[in-house]
């Protein structure tokens, strides 16, 4: 059978089951006056998605009991605190009692489990004993821990620099070049990028002596979370490590522990991977969220951008809000940042975003 022959046969075929090729734009009849599309301008689609979950929404803050109330007032339902004296948080809990509000959590941030200096270590050690002993008091359930970070410095012509506890700056991938490969025993990384990785040794010699410290100091901060009934929630902001999904989803899960989870800021990591794909990948894992946008910038070749109020930049809120759907997240949306627009505006877009839209 020639190729005439062929394409004609098929194309009786199809006719014959319905599978024919759809009616071109120039094909279609004209919309009658009955028609219910003539003359409307074309209508968005309709979800039929009825989400279940009903995250709570807060504010970060070291409130007074005035802040707590115009909080309140302007519909928010807690606050995530800073590390303070127990017998202040105390105080700072009965008030937010009075009012309505919880404190949900206790923002301690960088710890320096990596430093070379013992006494960095033992000092940040003690501090982030004293932040779940603050959470205790404030009647939270979790304390944000940053257990350790390293220094980055990218590979393109623009670079970010800075020196960080554990070393120098060092040459690590753009966010767009990684491709992470991992040791499921130790949690070691073998490979960031494909082909060659001799360029990036130091950054991943340095990335698997920081998981190690900080697989050892959390372990033995678990006793004291344990007894204070604190959950400790590890990020990784800005601290150029596990900076994919399956890697450091899988440094919280070697733990083995429900008292060590993932706080998922999801400003942090849009340049590295859609914030859908962290938290389908961190799933259950997930204690606590932040919420943060950040505006890619497309003409950039190291593929970075910079921080905006949400709702202003590169987050695809409505897919971010079905994947908390589908991981039934039911907790805690804390705005962080944002502090150009009144809370009234910040409470508005975070209604926006739990309603899907």
């Amino acid at each position: 059978m020639n190729r005439r022959h062929f394409l004609s046969s098929s194309a009786g075929m199809a006719a014959g089951l319905g599978l024919g090729a759809r009616t071109t734009a120039a094909q279609a009849p004209a919309p009658t006056p009955a028609s219910p599309a003539a003359g409307r301008a074309p209508q968005p689609p309709v979800s039929s998605l009825a989400f279940t979950t009903k995250p709570r929404k807060a504010l970060i803050a070291e409130p007074t009991e005035d802040d707590l109330k115009k909080m309140k007032d302007a519909g928010f339902d807690g606050v995530e605190g800073r590390v303070i004296p127990e017998a202040q948080a105390a105080k700072m809990r009965e008030a937010a009692d009075r009012l309505g509000m919880k404190i949900h959590s206790v923002l301690y941030g960088w710890a320096e489990f990596n430093s070379p200096d013992r006494s960095e270590v033992e000092r940040t050690f003690a501090e982030s004993e004293a932040a779940l002993r603050t959470a205790k008091a404030f009647g939270a359930e979790t304390v944000l821990l940053v257990p350790c970070r390293i220094g980055g410095q990218g590979a393109g012509p623009r670079r970010q620099t800075g020196t960080f506890a554990g070393g120098p700056p060092l040459r690590m991938p753009r966010p767009w070049e990684f491709r992470i490969r991992f040791d499921e025993a130790t949690g070691h990384l073998t490979q960031v990028v494909y082909g060659d990785n001799a360029p990036y040794a130091d950054y991943i010699k340095a990335h698997n002596h920081a998981t190690d410290a900080s697989r050892e100091w959390v372990t033995r901060l678990i006793p004291a979370a344990e007894k204070a009934g604190v959950v400790i929630a590890l990020e990784n902001v800005s601290n150029n490590l596990w900076v994919q999904p399956e890697i450091f989803r899988h440094f919280v899960a070697s733990f083995r522990s429900p008292w060590v989870k993932a706080y998922y800021d999801i400003g942090n990591h849009v340049r590295f991977a859609p914030p859908e794909q962290w938290i389908l990948t961190l799933g259950d894992l997930i204690a606590k969220i932040h919420v943060k946008d950040y505006l890619l910038d497309p003409a950039d070749p190291d593929g970075r951008g910079r921080s905006v109020n949400i709702r202003e930049g590169s987050v695809r809120w409505p897919v971010l809000r079905q994947a908390l759907e589908t991981i039934k997240y039911d907790g805690w949306l804390t705005i962080e940042s944002n502090g150009d627009i009144p809370f009234e505006e910040r409470n508005r877009r975070l209604d926006l975003i739990i309603a899907g839209t």
